[in-house]
Protein backbone atom coordinates (compact mmCIF):
# COMPACT_ATOMS: atom_id res chain seq x y z
CA UNK A 1 0.00 0.00 0.00
CA UNK A 2 1.07 3.44 -0.43
CA UNK A 3 3.15 5.01 2.27
CA UNK A 4 2.14 8.46 4.57
CA UNK A 5 3.69 10.41 2.53
CA UNK A 6 3.92 14.00 4.47
CA UNK A 7 6.75 14.06 3.46
CA UNK A 8 7.21 11.24 1.16
CA UNK A 9 9.80 8.88 1.85
CA UNK A 10 13.16 8.78 -1.05
CA UNK A 11 11.93 7.00 -3.85
CA UNK A 12 12.58 3.59 -4.87
CA UNK A 13 13.39 2.99 -1.29
CA UNK A 14 11.30 0.34 1.18
CA UNK A 15 11.61 0.40 4.94
CA UNK A 16 11.28 -2.85 6.94
CA UNK A 17 7.47 -3.64 7.94
CA UNK A 18 9.04 -3.68 11.88
CA UNK A 19 12.28 -2.67 12.83
CA UNK A 20 11.57 -4.42 16.31
CA UNK A 21 11.33 -7.67 14.89
CA UNK A 22 13.58 -10.49 16.20
CA UNK A 23 14.62 -11.49 12.51
CA UNK A 24 15.34 -7.98 11.42
CA UNK A 25 18.83 -5.66 12.11
CA UNK A 26 18.25 -2.89 14.80
CA UNK A 27 17.22 0.75 13.48
CA UNK A 28 20.54 2.85 12.61
CA UNK A 29 21.42 4.62 15.57
CA UNK A 30 20.65 8.57 15.13
CA UNK A 31 22.36 11.82 17.21
CA UNK A 32 21.45 11.61 20.94
CA UNK A 33 21.08 8.94 23.48
CA UNK A 34 17.66 7.31 24.35
CA UNK A 35 16.02 6.64 27.45
CA UNK A 36 17.54 3.67 29.15
CA UNK A 37 15.80 1.57 31.77
CA UNK A 38 17.87 0.14 35.16
CA UNK A 39 19.49 -2.88 33.49
CA UNK A 40 17.37 -5.12 36.33
CA UNK A 41 14.11 -3.38 35.66
CA UNK A 42 14.51 -4.13 31.90
CA UNK A 43 15.05 -7.99 32.43
CA UNK A 44 12.29 -8.02 35.38
CA UNK A 45 10.18 -6.54 32.24
CA UNK A 46 11.60 -8.07 29.61
CA UNK A 47 12.50 -4.78 28.07
CA UNK A 48 15.48 -6.14 26.84
CA UNK A 49 13.76 -7.59 24.08
CA UNK A 50 12.93 -3.64 22.84
CA UNK A 51 15.14 -2.07 20.81
CA UNK A 52 16.21 1.55 21.54
CA UNK A 53 13.62 3.31 20.25
CA UNK A 54 10.83 0.96 21.83
CA UNK A 55 13.00 1.92 24.99
CA UNK A 56 12.58 5.70 24.34
CA UNK A 57 8.99 5.53 23.92
CA UNK A 58 8.08 3.84 27.14
CA UNK A 59 9.98 6.52 28.80
CA UNK A 60 7.97 8.97 27.39
CA UNK A 61 5.32 6.98 28.40
CA UNK A 62 6.22 6.96 31.91
CA UNK A 63 6.95 10.96 31.65
CA UNK A 64 3.25 11.68 30.38
CA UNK A 65 1.44 9.42 32.86
CA UNK A 66 3.57 11.40 36.03
CA UNK A 67 2.56 14.23 34.43
CA UNK A 68 -1.04 13.24 34.28
CA UNK A 69 -0.81 11.90 38.20
CA UNK A 70 0.27 15.29 38.82
CA UNK A 71 -2.42 16.87 37.16
CA UNK A 72 -4.98 14.80 38.89
CA UNK A 73 -3.52 15.00 42.19
CA UNK A 74 -3.52 18.97 42.37
CA UNK A 75 -7.18 19.06 41.03
CA UNK A 76 -8.14 16.83 43.98
CA UNK A 77 -6.53 19.77 46.03
CA UNK A 78 -7.64 22.63 44.05
CA UNK A 79 -10.50 22.07 42.35
CA UNK A 80 -13.10 20.55 45.09
CA UNK A 81 -16.43 21.17 44.66
CA UNK A 82 -16.49 22.82 48.16
CA UNK A 83 -14.05 25.52 48.35
CA UNK A 84 -14.06 25.41 52.46
CA UNK A 85 -12.92 21.59 52.61
CA UNK A 86 -10.38 20.78 54.55
CA UNK A 87 -9.57 17.43 53.13
CA UNK A 88 -9.40 16.61 49.54
CA UNK A 89 -11.29 13.74 48.31
CA UNK A 90 -9.56 10.24 47.39
CA UNK A 91 -7.32 10.09 44.66
CA UNK A 92 -8.83 7.46 43.05
CA UNK A 93 -12.91 8.69 43.39
CA UNK A 94 -11.71 11.80 40.68
CA UNK A 95 -11.26 8.76 38.16
CA UNK A 96 -14.97 7.14 39.25
CA UNK A 97 -16.31 9.31 36.42
CA UNK A 98 -18.77 9.07 33.83
CA UNK A 99 -18.59 5.63 31.96
CA UNK A 100 -16.81 3.95 34.47
CA UNK A 101 -20.19 3.00 36.21
CA UNK A 102 -20.93 1.42 33.67
CA UNK A 103 -17.87 -1.12 33.39
CA UNK A 104 -17.79 -1.89 37.44
CA UNK A 105 -21.32 -2.67 37.07
CA UNK A 106 -20.83 -4.93 34.63
CA UNK A 107 -17.65 -6.24 35.48
CA UNK A 108 -19.31 -7.21 39.20
CA UNK A 109 -23.18 -7.61 38.04
CA UNK A 110 -23.11 -8.74 34.08
CA UNK A 111 -25.58 -7.16 32.33
CA UNK A 112 -28.71 -9.14 33.63
CA UNK A 113 -28.17 -10.25 37.04
CA UNK A 114 -27.70 -7.12 39.15
CA UNK A 115 -30.30 -7.89 42.19
CA UNK A 116 -33.48 -6.54 42.65
CA UNK A 117 -33.18 -5.52 38.18
CA UNK A 118 -36.52 -4.84 37.34
CA UNK A 119 -37.30 -7.44 34.13
CA UNK A 120 -34.02 -8.85 31.56
CA UNK A 121 -33.19 -5.46 29.87
CA UNK A 122 -31.16 -2.95 31.98
CA UNK A 123 -32.80 0.28 32.82
CA UNK A 124 -29.51 1.98 32.48
CA UNK A 125 -28.55 0.90 28.51
CA UNK A 126 -25.37 -1.15 29.61
CA UNK A 127 -25.82 -3.49 26.77
CA UNK A 128 -24.29 -0.39 25.20
CA UNK A 129 -20.74 -1.36 26.24
CA UNK A 130 -19.02 -4.44 24.65
CA UNK A 131 -17.55 -6.85 27.20
CA UNK A 132 -13.92 -6.39 26.67
CA UNK A 133 -12.85 -4.44 29.57
CA UNK A 134 -15.59 -5.27 31.58
CA UNK A 135 -14.02 -9.04 31.43
CA UNK A 136 -10.17 -7.60 32.11
CA UNK A 137 -11.56 -5.72 34.86
CA UNK A 138 -12.98 -8.57 36.54
CA UNK A 139 -9.96 -10.68 36.06
CA UNK A 140 -7.40 -8.11 37.51
CA UNK A 141 -10.06 -7.56 39.98
CA UNK A 142 -9.23 -11.17 41.51
CA UNK A 143 -6.08 -9.76 42.50
CA UNK A 144 -6.83 -5.86 43.25
CA UNK A 145 -9.44 -5.16 45.96
CA UNK A 146 -10.08 -1.56 44.24
CA UNK A 147 -12.41 -1.86 40.77
CA UNK A 148 -10.97 1.62 40.07
CA UNK A 149 -7.44 1.04 40.84
CA UNK A 150 -7.81 -2.34 38.52
CA UNK A 151 -8.66 -0.27 35.74
CA UNK A 152 -6.56 2.37 35.87
CA UNK A 153 -3.81 -0.69 35.83
CA UNK A 154 -5.43 -2.42 33.14
CA UNK A 155 -5.22 1.39 30.83
CA UNK A 156 -1.57 1.60 32.11
CA UNK A 157 -0.23 -1.92 31.07
CA UNK A 158 -2.64 -1.46 27.64
CA UNK A 159 -1.27 2.35 27.03
CA UNK A 160 2.20 0.97 27.09
CA UNK A 161 1.65 -1.81 24.64
CA UNK A 162 -0.62 1.17 22.44
CA UNK A 163 2.53 3.38 22.71
CA UNK A 164 5.02 0.90 21.36
CA UNK A 165 2.98 -0.18 18.38
CA UNK A 166 2.02 3.16 17.43
CA UNK A 167 5.77 4.21 17.03
CA UNK A 168 6.42 0.94 15.72
CA UNK A 169 3.77 1.82 13.13
CA UNK A 170 5.35 5.21 12.40
CA UNK A 171 8.67 3.93 11.77
CA UNK A 172 7.08 2.02 8.74
CA UNK A 173 6.69 4.98 6.58
CA UNK A 174 10.34 6.55 6.99
CA UNK A 175 13.99 4.77 6.68
CA UNK A 176 15.68 3.42 9.73
CA UNK A 177 17.35 6.57 10.82
CA UNK A 178 14.74 9.21 9.86
CA UNK A 179 12.10 6.49 11.32
CA UNK A 180 13.76 6.66 14.82
CA UNK A 181 12.66 10.07 15.16
CA UNK A 182 9.33 9.78 14.00
CA UNK A 183 8.18 6.80 16.30
CA UNK A 184 8.79 8.50 19.30
CA UNK A 185 7.36 11.47 18.26
CA UNK A 186 3.84 9.81 17.20
CA UNK A 187 3.58 8.42 19.97
CA UNK A 188 4.22 11.42 21.99
CA UNK A 189 1.61 13.12 20.35
CA UNK A 190 -0.91 10.72 21.09
CA UNK A 191 0.33 10.84 24.83
CA UNK A 192 -0.14 14.69 25.01
CA UNK A 193 -2.82 14.86 22.58
CA UNK A 194 -6.30 16.54 24.65
CA UNK A 195 -7.96 13.92 25.29
CA UNK A 196 -5.42 11.47 26.95
CA UNK A 197 -6.84 11.52 29.99
CA UNK A 198 -9.00 8.65 28.43
CA UNK A 199 -5.41 6.64 28.14
CA UNK A 200 -5.03 6.61 31.76
CA UNK A 201 -8.59 6.47 32.56
CA UNK A 202 -10.42 3.11 33.28
CA UNK A 203 -11.89 3.58 29.95
CA UNK A 204 -11.96 1.41 26.46
CA UNK A 205 -9.51 3.55 24.55
CA UNK A 206 -6.35 2.09 25.58
CA UNK A 207 -7.41 -1.50 25.87
CA UNK A 208 -8.56 -1.54 21.99
CA UNK A 209 -5.29 0.50 20.74
CA UNK A 210 -3.10 -2.25 22.91
CA UNK A 211 -4.89 -4.38 20.30
CA UNK A 212 -5.65 -2.54 17.29
CA UNK A 213 -2.17 -1.78 16.43
CA UNK A 214 -0.50 -5.01 16.87
CA UNK A 215 -3.56 -6.17 14.84
CA UNK A 216 -2.01 -3.61 11.82
CA UNK A 217 1.42 -4.48 12.32
CA UNK A 218 1.23 -8.19 12.23
CA UNK A 219 -0.73 -7.81 8.82
CA UNK A 220 2.09 -5.27 7.83
CA UNK A 221 4.00 -8.44 7.87
CA UNK A 222 1.45 -10.66 6.24
CA UNK A 223 0.92 -12.79 9.91
CA UNK A 224 -2.68 -13.15 9.25
CA UNK A 225 -3.45 -15.46 11.61
CA UNK A 226 -2.04 -13.12 14.60
CA UNK A 227 -3.75 -10.21 12.69
CA UNK A 228 -7.22 -12.10 13.14
CA UNK A 229 -6.88 -12.77 16.47
CA UNK A 230 -5.29 -9.68 17.96
CA UNK A 231 -8.45 -7.69 15.66
CA UNK A 232 -10.93 -9.89 17.85
CA UNK A 233 -9.84 -9.10 20.67
CA UNK A 234 -10.17 -5.46 19.74
CA UNK A 235 -13.97 -6.12 18.69
CA UNK A 236 -14.51 -7.36 22.61
CA UNK A 237 -13.66 -4.10 23.43
CA UNK A 238 -15.19 -1.57 21.00
CA UNK A 239 -17.28 -1.66 17.99
CA UNK A 240 -14.01 0.07 16.03
CA UNK A 241 -13.29 -3.42 16.08
CA UNK A 242 -15.23 -4.23 13.36
CA UNK A 243 -13.54 -1.27 11.26
CA UNK A 244 -10.14 -2.35 11.97
CA UNK A 245 -11.44 -5.58 10.46
CA UNK A 246 -12.21 -4.19 7.38
CA UNK A 247 -9.04 -2.63 6.83
CA UNK A 248 -7.17 -5.30 7.19
CA UNK A 249 -9.49 -7.09 4.37
CA UNK A 250 -8.41 -4.38 2.17
CA UNK A 251 -4.56 -4.41 3.60
CA UNK A 252 -4.82 -8.10 2.42
CA UNK A 253 -6.09 -7.43 -1.13
CA UNK A 254 -3.34 -4.85 -1.98
CA UNK A 255 -0.77 -7.31 -0.04
CA UNK A 256 0.49 -7.88 -3.56
CA UNK A 257 0.04 -11.57 -5.46
CA UNK A 258 3.16 -12.83 -3.98
CA UNK A 259 2.41 -12.08 -0.40
CA UNK A 260 -1.04 -13.16 -0.33
CA UNK A 261 -2.35 -16.66 0.44
CA UNK A 262 -5.93 -17.03 0.01
CA UNK A 263 -5.53 -19.79 2.47
CA UNK A 264 -5.04 -16.92 5.02
CA UNK A 265 -8.21 -15.29 4.47
CA UNK A 266 -10.52 -17.31 6.62
CA UNK A 267 -8.41 -15.25 9.68
CA UNK A 268 -10.01 -11.83 8.28
CA UNK A 269 -13.63 -13.11 9.43
CA UNK A 270 -12.67 -13.81 13.07
CA UNK A 271 -12.64 -10.34 14.48
CA UNK A 272 -16.71 -10.09 13.11
CA UNK A 273 -17.16 -13.59 15.63
CA UNK A 274 -17.19 -11.18 19.26
CA UNK A 275 -19.92 -9.02 17.91
CA UNK A 276 -21.96 -12.23 16.53
CA UNK A 277 -21.60 -14.14 19.75
CA UNK A 278 -22.27 -10.49 22.10
CA UNK A 279 -25.49 -9.65 19.59
CA UNK A 280 -26.30 -13.11 20.32
CA UNK A 281 -25.88 -13.33 24.08
CA UNK A 282 -28.39 -9.71 24.17
CA UNK A 283 -31.00 -11.63 21.87
CA UNK A 284 -31.51 -14.70 24.29
CA UNK A 285 -32.15 -11.90 27.00
CA UNK A 286 -33.85 -9.50 25.60
CA UNK A 287 -35.19 -11.24 22.38
CA UNK A 288 -33.70 -8.33 20.74
CA UNK A 289 -30.69 -9.16 18.30
CA UNK A 290 -30.12 -4.92 17.92
CA UNK A 291 -30.05 -5.08 21.68
CA UNK A 292 -26.54 -2.75 21.35
CA UNK A 293 -27.93 -0.81 18.78
CA UNK A 294 -30.79 0.19 20.51
CA UNK A 295 -28.97 0.83 24.11
CA UNK A 296 -27.16 3.41 22.18
CA UNK A 297 -30.16 5.25 20.59
CA UNK A 298 -32.16 5.24 24.24
CA UNK A 299 -28.84 6.36 26.30
CA UNK A 300 -26.91 8.44 23.67
CA UNK A 301 -28.91 9.56 21.17
CA UNK A 302 -27.03 7.44 18.53
CA UNK A 303 -30.62 7.46 16.26
CA UNK A 304 -29.29 7.69 12.41
CA UNK A 305 -29.72 10.89 10.99
CA UNK A 306 -28.18 12.88 7.70
CA UNK A 307 -24.52 14.15 8.24
CA UNK A 308 -25.84 17.02 7.60
CA UNK A 309 -28.76 17.19 9.97
CA UNK A 310 -26.28 15.75 12.81
CA UNK A 311 -23.19 18.70 11.68
CA UNK A 312 -26.44 21.23 12.76
CA UNK A 313 -28.24 19.68 15.99
CA UNK A 314 -24.06 20.17 16.57
CA UNK A 315 -23.89 23.57 15.87
CA UNK A 316 -27.11 24.58 17.84
CA UNK A 317 -25.32 23.03 20.74
CA UNK A 318 -22.22 24.64 20.74
CA UNK A 319 -23.52 28.46 19.63
CA UNK A 320 -27.41 28.46 20.60
CA UNK A 321 -26.91 29.08 24.45
CA UNK A 322 -29.11 26.48 25.36
CA UNK A 323 -26.39 24.23 27.24
CA UNK A 324 -24.56 24.99 29.90
CA UNK A 325 -21.03 26.51 28.93
CA UNK A 326 -19.44 23.14 30.15
CA UNK A 327 -21.63 20.93 27.51
CA UNK A 328 -21.35 23.94 24.72
CA UNK A 329 -17.33 23.94 25.23
CA UNK A 330 -17.55 20.00 24.12
CA UNK A 331 -19.65 20.35 21.54
CA UNK A 332 -17.47 22.95 19.73
CA UNK A 333 -15.11 20.42 20.76
CA UNK A 334 -16.69 17.82 18.61
CA UNK A 335 -17.14 19.76 15.57
CA UNK A 336 -13.27 20.68 15.31
CA UNK A 337 -12.58 16.83 15.83
CA UNK A 338 -14.91 15.92 12.91
CA UNK A 339 -13.34 18.99 11.28
CA UNK A 340 -10.08 17.26 11.07
CA UNK A 341 -11.41 13.57 10.81
CA UNK A 342 -12.67 14.44 7.61
CA UNK A 343 -9.04 16.54 6.37
CA UNK A 344 -7.61 13.45 7.06
CA UNK A 345 -9.69 11.41 5.57
CA UNK A 346 -9.03 13.40 2.25
CA UNK A 347 -5.23 13.20 3.02
CA UNK A 348 -5.38 9.57 2.81
CA UNK A 349 -7.85 9.50 -0.04
CA UNK A 350 -5.17 11.40 -1.66
CA UNK A 351 -2.35 9.51 -0.71
CA UNK A 352 -4.97 6.48 -1.38
CA UNK A 353 -3.74 4.77 1.40
CA UNK A 354 -7.21 2.64 1.08
CA UNK A 355 -6.98 0.66 4.39
CA UNK A 356 -6.27 3.51 6.50
CA UNK A 357 -9.49 5.22 3.91
CA UNK A 358 -12.06 2.32 5.03
CA UNK A 359 -11.20 2.51 8.53
CA UNK A 360 -11.40 6.33 9.17
CA UNK A 361 -14.28 6.47 6.61
CA UNK A 362 -16.52 4.04 8.83
CA UNK A 363 -15.33 5.55 11.78
CA UNK A 364 -16.61 8.95 10.70
CA UNK A 365 -20.01 7.36 9.34
CA UNK A 366 -20.50 5.73 12.41
CA UNK A 367 -19.74 9.11 14.50
CA UNK A 368 -21.49 11.68 12.27
CA UNK A 369 -24.72 10.13 12.05
CA UNK A 370 -26.08 10.31 14.83
CA UNK A 371 -28.21 13.24 16.06
CA UNK A 372 -25.36 14.95 17.29
CA UNK A 373 -21.59 14.23 17.54
CA UNK A 374 -21.05 12.78 20.66
CA UNK A 375 -17.08 11.58 21.94
CA UNK A 376 -15.51 12.58 18.85
CA UNK A 377 -12.43 14.29 20.58
CA UNK A 378 -12.25 11.09 22.56
CA UNK A 379 -12.21 8.96 19.04
CA UNK A 380 -9.20 10.43 18.43
CA UNK A 381 -7.22 8.36 20.10
CA UNK A 382 -7.96 5.56 17.68
CA UNK A 383 -6.74 7.45 14.59
CA UNK A 384 -3.61 6.38 14.55
CA UNK A 385 -3.23 7.76 10.96
CA UNK A 386 -3.57 11.08 12.53
CA UNK A 387 -0.44 10.78 14.58
CA UNK A 388 1.52 8.89 12.13
CA UNK A 389 1.02 12.07 9.70
CA UNK A 390 1.90 14.35 12.35
CA UNK A 391 5.03 13.17 13.06
CA UNK A 392 6.19 12.34 9.33
CA UNK A 393 5.15 15.76 8.83
CA UNK A 394 7.20 17.31 11.81
CA UNK A 395 9.77 15.50 10.89
CA UNK A 396 11.31 17.85 8.02
CA UNK A 397 9.34 20.71 9.67
CA UNK A 398 10.37 20.94 13.50
CA UNK A 399 8.11 23.92 13.50
CA UNK A 400 4.79 21.44 13.59
CA UNK A 401 6.10 19.72 16.58
CA UNK A 402 5.99 23.41 18.91
CA UNK A 403 2.91 24.01 17.85
CA UNK A 404 1.19 21.52 18.12
CA UNK A 405 2.53 20.86 21.78
CA UNK A 406 1.85 23.87 22.54
CA UNK A 407 -1.97 23.74 21.71
CA UNK A 408 -1.99 19.96 22.67
CA UNK A 409 -0.46 20.29 26.17
CA UNK A 410 -2.74 23.26 27.93
CA UNK A 411 -5.93 21.25 26.81
CA UNK A 412 -5.25 18.20 27.95
CA UNK A 413 -4.45 19.52 31.40
CA UNK A 414 -7.86 21.38 30.83
CA UNK A 415 -9.39 17.99 29.96
CA UNK A 416 -7.63 16.35 32.79
CA UNK A 417 -9.26 18.68 35.33
CA UNK A 418 -12.54 18.73 33.77
CA UNK A 419 -12.75 14.94 33.66
CA UNK A 420 -11.57 14.34 37.39
CA UNK A 421 -13.89 17.20 38.76
CA UNK A 422 -16.87 15.35 37.21
CA UNK A 423 -17.51 17.92 34.21
CA UNK A 424 -18.68 16.23 30.92
CA UNK A 425 -15.48 15.54 29.01
CA UNK A 426 -17.13 14.24 25.79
Amino acid sequence: MARIPIPKAPSGKRCPADAAAPDEPPLERGPGRSFSFPAPVARFLRLDRLDATDRTVLGLYLLTRVGILLTVYCAAWMFTPDPEAKQAPSFLSLWARWDWGFFQRIAENGYFAEPGAPGSARPDNREAFFPGLPMALRAVHTVVPSWTLAGLLISFAAGAVAAVALSRTARLHLPAATGERVGPRAALFLLVSPCTVFLAAGYTEALFLAFALPAWLAARKDRWALAGTLGALATTVRISGLFLAAALAVQFLLAGRERRRWRSAGWLAVPALPALAYSWYLQAHTGDWMAWKHAQERGWYRQFHTPWEAWLHTWDGAFSHLHPTNYAAMFQAELVAMVVGVLLLALLIRRRQWPEVVYMALSLWALGTSYWYMSVPRATLLWWPLWVALAVWSVRRPWIRSAYLGVAAPLATVLTLVFTSGKWAG
